[in-house]
């Protein structure tokens, strides 16, 4: 589930995303992949045509002109008009936005969608309509009954939340996927106002972010690292050199291939459940929360500790505990990742410059004589540097 705050007109609105596991008949399942195949299509076809005007140096189509064009389109290939017509639509959009990246330098050029992607999505809009004073909507959500209403799918059976009865909010649109695993997932888009006031701040705490121990804190906690890679990584070797030996395309090697994407989805699974977690417990607990802004490009390129940031997964842990303190009303504040928390004497302020070296573990300042874990000293810095830029927010 993940979150972004939007100011609309006066008020705070929020998006929300919620995950169903989908469970379709056969028959739905025939309609989905003929989905997947349709999209991809028209998205290469006007790929295809926007790169061609490209390279005669002509305007390439605006996302309008492609639109219109489309039901020329369908008339030319009548296979498009059975699955839903939103979702064709919608993958105009993603042509259009990903071909505005470019020209923006943030992204690279569009590039062809294959057809033998082991991960396949669409995407639809909830298109709301009236009959006789009643409200109908394409996408419906039903956490009672365990059913969602799809365009063209109509009712198929979900996987719900335990502790939420309804989804609150507008939904804006769903985005149908098949993972690595074989299995389907709906991720509904929803549209909240923000319930939460602005709380009166009550308790601040500093987070030093690590190797061995993920999360130090300035409450003097340490949360070590589960090194899940340790507990799948064996038997992931095992099966990748299982696959490597089987024929492309035959029986076993679909079958081992498959094998293969269930260990590393549960090894994802893990991995994700450990930072909701400690990301949850962190928020809840506290009203301000300060860590680093950490450059892991430039971290990753040291081949020493490239795997094990790999494994820790610092960045998704960043990014869930900023949307987390949104959702609950908190304060997120990141500090530069310049400041020498680690080296800077937490009492008096003096700065050592023999902590540098990272195998310096703990240290005595000169300057007051009073003993220093290193982690420890860091988060406490990084709290009063926190707790200094949110003062001067409020100036």
């Amino acid at each position: 589930m993940c979150a972004l705050n939007k100011v609309k007109g006066m008020g705070l609105i929020m998006y929300k995303a919620y995950r169903f596991r989908l469970y379709p008949t056969t028959n739905q399942i025939e309609l989905i992949h003929k989905t997947f195949g349709c999209t991809r299509v028209v998205y290469n076809h006007y790929l295809e045509k926007q790169k061609a005007l490209y390279d005669e140096g002509k305007d390439s189509l605006s996302c309008f002109d492609m639109i219109k064009d489309l039901k020329n389109f369908q008339v030319e290939r009548p296979y498009l008009k059975e699955v839903d017509s939103c979702s064709l639509r919608c993958s105009l959009f993603n042509l259009d936005d990903a071909f505005k990246r470019w020209y923006k330098g943030q992204g690279e050029y569009p590039k062809f969608k294959g057809k033998y992607n082991s991960k396949r999505s669409y995407r639809t809009n909830c298109i709301s309509s009236t009959y006789k004073d009643k409200t109908y909507q394409s996408i419906e959500v039903d956490l009672k009954r365990h059913i969602i209403k799809l365009p063209k799918l109509k009712e198929v059976s979900i996987k719900g939340y335990r502790d939420l009865e309804y989804l609150p909010g507008r939904i804006i649109n769903a985005t149908i996927e098949q993972a690595s695993t074989l299995k389907y997932y709906v991720s509904v888009l929803v549209e909240e106002d923000d319930v939460y006031t602005k709380l009166k701040p009550r308790k601040i705490i500093g987070i030093d972010l690590g190797i061995k121990d993920i999360v130090i804190t300035s409450d003097n906690e340490k949360i070590g690292n589960p090194r899940l890679i340790e507990k799948y990584e064996k038997r992931i070797k095992r099966c990748a050199r299982e696959l490597s030996r089987r024929v492309k395309g035959s029986n076993n090697y679909n079958k081992t291939k498959k094998k293969l994407a269930v260990l590393h989805q549960k090894l994802k699974n893990a991995r994700r459940h450990f930072i909701h977690q400690i990301t949850k417990k962190l928020v809840i607990e506290n009203d301000i929360i300060v860590t680093e802004s950490l450059k892991l490009k430039d971290m990753i390129e040291e081949k020493r500790l490239s795997k094990q940031l790999t494994n820790v997964s610092l960045g998704d842990l960043c990014r869930v505990l900023e949307y987390k303190a949104k959702i609950y009303g908190k304060k997120y504040i990141k500090i530069d990742s310049y400041y020498p928390s680690s080296q800077e004497c937490s009492r008096c302020g003096y700065k050592n410059e023999k902590v540098k070296d990272l195998s310096v573990r703990s240290w005595i300042c000169p300057e007051c004589g009073s003993y220093h874990d290193r982690d420890y000293n860091a988060s406490y810095n990084i709290m009063f540097e926190g707790l200094k830029k949110y003062m001067m927010e409020l100036k």
